[in-house]
């Protein structure tokens, strides 16, 4: 009998499905290189702001265990219910591609004994999470989010920090057209006693509540008022608010944190129903909205809000902490219909021709020096035809093509053709950059 190896142990598809092209999975997306440049812009912006305020950046592993989404999100909310992706690892653990990253962020603070840097601990981050939902409108099961956060420090200044971080973001990017929804959801003391009247308003309106709040009648109580469904949104209206029933401390820190708002003239809007979707946070919740969308549409830019008792959760000290996180996808897809003009890429000013073997070895050499001079240059080395080279010159639209023949190479000499005139002259081969960059910087001008 043959032993079969690893690899003959591998599944094999179907031979129907060899010979077809690859597709891609649903709810996740290529990002091109005609998109790129709106990517850049954000992400530049994105890293400008966390060097300003003094947020040093941290890259956080995509894939963790599964436990701690489940202790930090909440076992009863929709993602840890229906949109983590789970999977067994070799070491029969239960392991899940982020969701998020605020819990992360909390753990790699434990993991790494930053208690007992100097607090508070500031954090920046910029990738992908993954959460498999419906995928709709802004929404992927591959999304992109940047965030802000703030570890070790409970003071109410700190909330209106980091609203006006990320207010101060979307106004430099160019979307001044947003809507600032602040709430205050209190802290587990104080939000029993609400929760007990919530649940009697809801219990009263229980025939006309969606199939999932009559699961969050008895499971997750607070998500009734993060309900997204039409049929909900009047009895959500006339539900009991929260902020009726913080204690002082939470009222004050609350009144603090509008007041900082306030001297710092930045609009907002109290939303008594805004309570996120996710059981760590206490205290100030928020979330950026587009002035042009109704609540529920999933069109929510950004949000956040403090979640004093993660840390604490998740087995360190009790640390006091803000935070703030970005959907990447839901601004360009705004930058865009409002149409935001942003800085194009820097354009090829100079293409690089060749003819024949010699001078396409010269002209690498050429390329490299160019390219260490920060000079934005593009060339087709396969290419063998000066006509062809020419052309694509033509269509890129540079200001200067130069040329490598077999007659330059030999005299030591590169021609500059001037595409607009068609005009050529004949440089020395070792002053080409410096004739290059006065003829660039003349033509800026």
């Amino acid at each position: 009998m043959v032993k079969k190896t690893e690899e003959d142990k591998i599944k094999k598809p179907p031979k129907r499905y060899l010979a077809k092209t690859p597709q891609l999975l649903r709810g996740f997306k290529d990002i091109l290189p005609a998109e790129q440049h709106y990517w850049q812009f954000v992400r530049e912006t994105a890293a400008s702001f966390a060097a300003g305020y003094g947020f040093p950046r941290i890259d956080l592993p995509i894939l963790e265990e599964a436990n701690l989404f489940i202790r930090s999100i909440g076992r009863q909310t929709d993602i840890v219910e229906k949109e983590m992706f789970s999977f067994i690892d070799q070491g029969e653990g239960v392991v899940v591609l982020r969701p998020e990253f605020t819990a992360s962020v909390a753990r790699a603070y434990i993991n790494h004994g930053m208690v007992s840097l100097p607090q508070p601990v500031k954090f920046y981050y910029w990738g992908p999470a993954f959460r498999h939902e419906r995928p709709q409108s802004g929404r992927q099961r591959q999304f992109h989010q940047f965030g802000f956060e703030i570890l070790g420090d409970a003071n109410p200044v700190i909330d209106a920090q980091v609203i006006a971080i990320i207010n101060n973001f979307y106004q430099q990017i160019g979307l001044n057209q947003i809507s600032i929804q602040v709430n205050s959801i209190g802290c587990p003391g104080c939000r029993a006693a609400y929760l007990q009247e919530l649940v009697t308003y809801y219990r009263s309106k229980r025939k006309m509540l969606c199939d999932d709040c009559k699961k969050r009648l008895t499971k997750n109580s607070l998500r009734l008022l993060d309900c997204k469904k039409v049929s909900c949104q009047f009895i959500k209206n006339e539900a009991p608010q929260i902020i009726d029933w913080l204690d002082d401390d939470c009222k004050n820190h609350f009144m603090k944190v509008v007041g900082y708002l306030d001297e710092l003239n930045i609009s907002y809007k109290l939303n008594p129903h805004l309570v996120r979707g996710l059981d760590y946070y206490t205290r100030t919740v928020f979330e950026i909205w587009p002035t042009d969308k109704e609540e529920g549409a999933q069109s929510v830019l950004g949000g956040g809000g403090r979640y004093d008792g993660l840390v604490e959760l998740l087995g360190g000290r009790p640390t006091p902490a803000m935070g703030v996180s970005a959907g990447i996808e839901r601004t360009i897809s705004q930058l865009k219909q409002q149409e935001v003009k942003i800085p194009l890429p820097v354009p090829v000013e100079v293409f690089l021709a060749q003819i024949g073997d010699a001078a396409k070895v010269k002209a690498l050499i050429l390329f490299e020096r160019l390219r260490r001079e920060e000079i934005k240059v593009e060339e087709n080395f396969a290419k063998d035809s000066l006509k062809s080279q020419l052309e694509l010159a033509d269509k890129l639209k540079v200001k200067y093509a130069l040329i490598l023949g077999q007659k330059e190479v030999m005299d030591g000499t590169i021609l500059i053709r001037d595409m607009e005139s068609g005009v050529q002259e004949v440089v020395d081969f070792n002053k080409i950059i410096q004739e290059l960059k006065k003829k660039l910087a003349n033509h800026r001008v």
